[in-house]
């Protein structure tokens, strides 16, 4: 969705060294955001970020603006499922919508061989692949690790609006999600202990308001009592107006 970062950079290097052609998509889609105000206050620059893509040897930017994608009259929405209705799907309702609907146009367009996604959004990642899948697109869905500052922020196009305390408050989100790690990796199996240290962490922080912590099944999405299969430990916070999400994959 543009105010591209070293993130998007990992995936056009991705990209260019696997692909032939590589395309960049820019859209700020209305219909993912459920507030107005946060769909008039994302951070957009459209120059600066075809300079991006430039510099990384990208073949084509796709920036259409919305009635382009949206003309008169569309009436369609494209829903998945159950991966859809949690987490993400639970805290903004409709999200998951657009998502699917306005990705289905852009791969309906595009026509790409292979699609990069950045894992910090993983459920995004899980809902598009199942949405490909279904509807019997021939696009390939990649994750690609998330991209982090040096503190372990993960990087997003939002961390522009924190404030100078509030940057220096967001690194909790990771060193939760790392303590949760650490006491799985030490042989901790109940979900619920594992919810209690992020919440724990997070709790150690006044700027952070926690959305919600999450241990739950990778494939499904389905909030778990004991990990004994590979688990998606993610969590969601707001520092002032700006809310962020990570995630660490385990098992």
């Amino acid at each position: 969705m543009g105010w591209l970062h070293e993130g998007h950079r990992a995936l056009m290097q991705q990209a260019r060294a696997a692909d032939a052609t590589t395309v960049v998509t820019i859209f700020v889609n209305p219909r993912q955001f459920d507030v107005a105000s946060d769909f008039s206050r994302y951070p957009r620059n459209e120059a600066r970020d075809i300079g991006v893509c430039e510099s990384e040897g990208i073949d084509l930017v796709f920036a259409p603006e919305p009635p382009e994608i949206y003309p008169p009259g569309f009436d369609t929405m494209v829903s998945v499922g159950a991966l859809a209705k949690p987490l993400e799907g639970a805290a903004r309702p409709g999200h998951f919508d657009g998502v699917a609907t306005v990705v289905a146009i852009l791969f309906d367009l595009i026509a790409a061989d292979h699609a990069y996604f950045g894992q910090k959004d993983a459920q995004q990642v899980m809902v598009i692949r199942q949405m490909a899948r279904d509807l019997a697109i021939g696009t390939e869905v990649i994750a690609c690790p998330t991209v982090r500052e040096p503190d372990g922020l993960a990087l997003s196009s939002r961390n522009v609006h924190l404030s100078l305390a509030e940057r220096s408050a967001a690194p909790v989100i990771h060193r939760a999600l790392l303590a949760a790690r650490g006491r799985w990796e030490a042989g901790e199996q109940s979900a619920e202990a594992l919810r209690r240290v992020m919440r724990e962490a997070l709790a150690s922080e006044p700027l952070a308001v926690a959305d919600y912590v999450s241990v739950a099944d990778a494939r499904t999405l389905a909030e778990l009592e004991r990990i004994d299969a590979p688990a998606l430990i993610s969590m969601a916070a707001s520092f002032g107006s700006t809310r962020l999400i990570d995630n660490e994959l385990v098992g």
